[in-house]
């Protein structure tokens, strides 16, 4: 009987898994030179972690189980609540500002879809301990950072950034009750995903009026900081609210990346959590779910237990980044053949075991080499060297035996010459394994 993989989740042959391999390693390449370090965390955690951070609706959204006490636990969905208990455990000790990223294998008990599977891997990075909404805009460059990088220009994604301190602030001035901020700010992150008729309606009902419920549209619509006043009655929240985002907005610029970002005000991210500036990264075309999406949470290490501290982070997928960049015909072209520098073979069986000599030789001096199995004649070795796609062949034939010397041969050229096997050593400079 064949089993199948469990649905939503993936097998990496090595196609798949140089994919993966190439996008982790950028992902790290960007974050280094950006000035963070990495970190990781245990692949289950309490139950109760997740609740903390999302509620009890959460527990339908991930795999959960009871280990042999009884203990309620759950494979991570996300690992910002693991970042948080990690920071508060040595809080006293770790040198401010904290910049950590980490690309947890993650899994969500959801119906998997285009660009959503039940496991995936995601790119995390985060900031804590920067009051300065300068922390959000280095942010948002590391991530431009990677996706430019990539081959991805302003033609093909958007950065699509408000500020849910804003949205609060609105939201207030128009009489909404602040513990009625949560349900509203669930619904205004669905706008973009349902027909403006049904989103008006269900708008309406939950705020009771058609005035309130026409000056939450209206800026909602609002297509630049500039015209916000236009939209509505500037207050003392509201304004600190845009000079804020006007300050993002200008780091950006400063930092030459501003032709990626825009105001767009539906920005909202579901979770309650975030406190100011909120962010997605979207294709252009806007067929896709967003790529990447984060913001500040000043409150999250307070509420895991510790002190008040602000911190701002990202998550990026990849199952969506690789939609895209195949789309965009941007992935295979970036990835590379696999590339051997060296393939040894013999001319005479009687040479077999000088050929594992060698070769291991080769992979000591952090050289990768190969060899065939099959012990056949040397036409179908240079053949397998050849699918192998190594860069040269050694051939050990009779030389070796009268003079110790090696048949190089260049599989691009085709060009081939004899060499001293101890001279041939000797001229390898050891590489890091």
């Amino acid at each position: 009987m064949k089993i199948p993989p469990v649905k939503g989740t993936r097998d990496f042959y090595p196609p798949e898994m140089a994919v993966r391999n190439w996008m982790i390693d950028g992902w790290k390449k960007v974050s280094v030179r950006n000035g963070f370090e990495e970190y990781d965390g245990p692949i289950f955690e309490y139950l109760k972690m997740f609740q903390i951070k999302s509620g009890d609706e959460i527990v339908e959204q991930l795999f959960s189980l009871q280990d042999r006490g009884g203990r309620d636990l759950a494979i991570r969905p996300e690992i910002t609540p693991t970042l948080a208990r990690m920071v508060n455990q040595q809080i006293n000790s770790l040198p401010r500002p904290i910049k950590w990223f980490s690309v947890p294998r993650l899994c969500r008990a959801e119906r998997p879809q285009k660009g959503r599977l039940r496991e995936f891997f995601q790119w995390n990075i985060d900031i804590i301990g920067v009051d300065s909404s300068v922390a959000d805009a280095e942010l948002i460059f590391t991530t431009i950072d990677y996706l430019r990088m990539v081959g991805l220009t302003p033609k093909d994604i958007q950065i699509r950034i408000s500020s849910r301190k804003l949205l609060a602030a609105v939201l207030l001035s128009v009489g909404i009750s602040e513990d009625d901020l949560d349900v509203l700010y669930a619904l205004l992150d669905k706008k973009t995903k349902l027909p403006a008729e049904t989103f008006e309606q269900m708008l309406l009902e939950k705020v009771g009026e058609q005035a309130k419920a026409d000056e939450i549209s209206s800026f909602m619509a609002v297509a630049s900081i500039d015209e916000i006043g236009q939209a509505v009655t500037m207050d003392s929240d509201i304004e600190r609210a845009v000079v804020e985002l006007e300050t993002v907005f200008a780091s950006l610029a400063v930092m030459g990346v501003a032709e990626y970002c825009v105001f767009d005000p539906s920005i909202v991210r579901g979770l309650a959590y975030y406190t100011g500036i909120v962010f997605e990264v979207h294709g252009a075309t806007g067929e896709l779910r967003a790529i990447a999406g984060g913001g500040r949470y000043d409150n999250l290490l307070r509420d895991f237990g510790g002190p008040a501290i602000s911190a701002t982070g990202m998550g990026m997928g990849d199952c969506v980044l690789e939609l895209l960049l195949r789309e965009k015909g941007l992935l295979d072209s970036q990835l590379g053949k696999r590339r051997l520098d060296y393939f040894v073979t013999f001319a005479d069986k009687l040479f077999g075991g000088t050929m594992y000599e060698v070769a291991a030789e080769l992979r000591s001096r952090g050289y990768s080499a190969n060899f065939s199995y099959k012990l056949g004649g040397l036409s179908k070795q240079l053949k397998e060297a050849s699918a192998q796609n190594a860069a040269k062949c050694i051939i050990i034939g009779q030389e070796f035996a009268e003079s110790n010397q090696l048949a190089i041969k260049d599989m691009t050229t085709g060009e081939q010459e004899l060499v001293d096997y101890g001279a041939f050593l000797s001229g390898l400079e050891p590489r890091d394994t």
